[in-house]
């Protein structure tokens, strides 16, 4: 294998799983100064992203298939550019519509990084949990990340430049990728840098048939969480925020920075124990968190929330690696593709979720009731998972 060339596409496969998720996280904040500009609610504002995050998942599948059909190098050089170009556009519309346009884009070509990002990511792993584990820090950066650019670059030069600065940056790695690769130093990857023993295909089918049901419950709980906390924390934590966007921003950050550690913790267990009761566990524990937050305020609130999102962070990981072991290496951006269809794409509903709770009842308790059920649910299904098999990892075939 191509050492040099893994080395670039480590780097881009992590970077990028920062820049999507910080991409799509500058709304939520952003949203909260619109209001006056636009003459909108906050749940009418935030309706308007909803064509972006349904695209961010739908739009998986077909991502998924094309990079395992075309190039992998090729269509992140692609999400890259597009990525950039929708920031760009968001950032000069002069309407809800063209807001709402904008987010679109930015939604469609970010949909690319999770089916193929993730798959050039494990291709060229030696240890699948560990590797897993680091891109998902680097993708918790971004949603950390997020809400704290957002805040910070409005305060300063207003809602367009959040858009505008990470639009350029994106572009600018883009147009990097694609000279790099036009150059012969990204090259695709024939073989997994490292193989595993593979899986019963009862145990795939069963798999599958039950991942389904839990990815697309995952994605509805995360979906939930990462929108819903900046006004969930501007309501109940004015006390810590003091009322200002830059600190309900930052505490949000706050809460997605100390969680994304817990992804390298995940995945190194993923490596080690049956992966099926590391994920089983971080979920039953969801589900007393979940409805203690439907009473909570200030510090408590705070750190419920805190848990909530780190033992998300370290069930990502095992999800994904659970995924691997149970998908072929050809169909293996298809399979990430049809993960995120549900884990993005279906569960956007969480997002009007938010905007119908908040507007009927100003507060998000029912909304934290239905993300307990959904993590029981889970758990509930992790039950019934398949015993992987812990096959040794061998070295791939030179190219």
């Amino acid at each position: 294998m191509n050492t040099a060339s893994a080395r670039w596409a480590l780097f881009f496969a992590n970077i990028g799983h920062t820049l999507t998720h910080l991409m799509m996280l500058l709304y939520p904040t952003v949203v909260l100064t619109l209001g006056s500009a636009f003459d909108l609610g906050y749940g009418a504002l935030m309706w308007l992203s909803v064509p972006g995050m349904v695209l961010y998942g739908l739009a998986a599948l077909p991502a998924g298939w094309l990079g395992d059909r075309w190039s992998a190098e090729r269509m992140m050089v692609v999400f890259f550019v597009g990525s950039g170009c929708g920031a760009i556009a968001t950032s000069l519309a002069q309407s809800p519509l063209g807001i709402a346009l904008g987010l679109g884009v930015i939604g469609l070509f970010g949909s690319i990084y999770h089916p193929v990002g993730t798959a050039w990511l494990v291709r060229h792993a030696e240890n699948r949990g560990r590797m897993l584990g680091w891109n998902g820090i680097f993708g918790s950066l971004g949603i950390g990340a997020g809400p704290i650019v957002a805040a910070s670059l409005t305060a300063l030069y207003g809602w367009r430049a959040a858009f505008l600065v990470p639009g350029v940056l994106s572009l600018a790695l883009g147009l990097a990728l694609g000279l790099l690769v036009r150059g012969g130093s990204v090259v695709p990857a024939l073989a997994d840098r490292k193989t595993y023993a593979e899986p019963e295909s009862a145990d795939v089918r069963r798999a599958f048939m039950l991942l389904s049901i839990t990815m697309l419950s995952t994605g509805i709980v995360v979906q939930a969480l990462t929108n819903v906390l900046p006004k969930l924390f501007e309501l109940r934590l004015t006390d810590l925020t003091q009322g200002g966007l830059v600190g309900t921003g930052g505490m949000v950050s706050l809460v997605f920075v100390f969680s994304a550690g817990f992804q390298m913790i995940g995945g190194m267990l993923a490596d080690r124990f049956p992966m099926k009761w590391i994920y089983l566990v971080c979920w039953a524990i969801q589900v007393p968190v979940m409805v203690a937050a439907t009473r909570l305020f200030e510090l408590p609130l705070f750190a419920a929330m805190l848990l909530s999102l780190t033992l998300t962070a370290a069930a990502t990981p095992t999800e994904n690696a659970l995924l691997v072991h149970y998908t072929p290496q050809r169909w293996r951006a298809t399979a990430f593709g049809a993960k995120f269809l549900l884990s993005l794409g279906v569960s956007a509903l969480a997002v009007p979720l938010i905007a119908v709770v908040y507007d009927h009842t100003g507060d998000f308790v029912w909304l934290f009731l239905v993300l307990g059920v959904l993590a029981a649910i889970i758990t509930l299904t992790a039950v019934f998972l398949p015993r992987e098999g812990r096959g040794v990892g061998v070295p791939a075939p030179a190219e």
